[in-house]
């Protein structure tokens, strides 16, 4: 399973700077641990000087992770606050059919509520249901669903 970790980086900072990133390596180490299958594509970490790109770089780096999140199977979007590039890739996914996860207090905002498969209030909300084996039975019974839509659809 590929799952893509989607989250703020830039948000809504007027400087160039991103906000704290340390929820990426706690999803990676929880994802590792229970679900170890799973291969984990998380944007910053190959891309940890992005701000620092030209115009042409960071157009071409944006505009991959985009298709990328059409091509996974998962993708866990991280929205602590409105994030417009998590939520052009949160679309990206959905629309491809992918399976979405959100981690956000946000669930009464539009991108978060009309995109995700589930939502998640917060990171120990994933971490419980992660180790608890509940998010691999979710995943499970949605895919189940999204087989069932397509063969009927055939």
């Amino acid at each position: 399973m590929k799952i893509f970790l989607a989250g703020i980086m830039q948000g809504s900072h007027l400087a160039m700077t991103l906000h704290n990133q340390t929820y990426r390596e706690r999803l990676k180490s929880l994802l590792q641990t229970h679900m170890p299958e799973a291969e984990v594509y998380d944007p910053l970490a190959d891309h940890a000087d992005s701000l620092d790109y030209d115009a042409e770089q960071g157009r071409q780096v944006f505009m991959k992770h985009n298709r990328m999140c059409r091509e996974v199977d998962v993708l866990i979007a991280v929205v602590p606050e409105a994030s417009m590039g998590t939520a052009i890739e949160m679309w990206e996914a959905h629309q491809a059919g992918r399976i979405v996860i959100s981690v956000s207090p946000l669930a009464h905002n539009w991108a978060v509520r009309f995109l995700s498969d589930l939502i998640f209030a917060d990171e120990d909300a994933l971490a419980a249901a992660l180790s608890s084996g509940a998010l691999s039975e979710q995943l499970n019974e949605l895919r189940r669903q999204r087989q069932a839509m397509l063969q009927a659809q055939q």
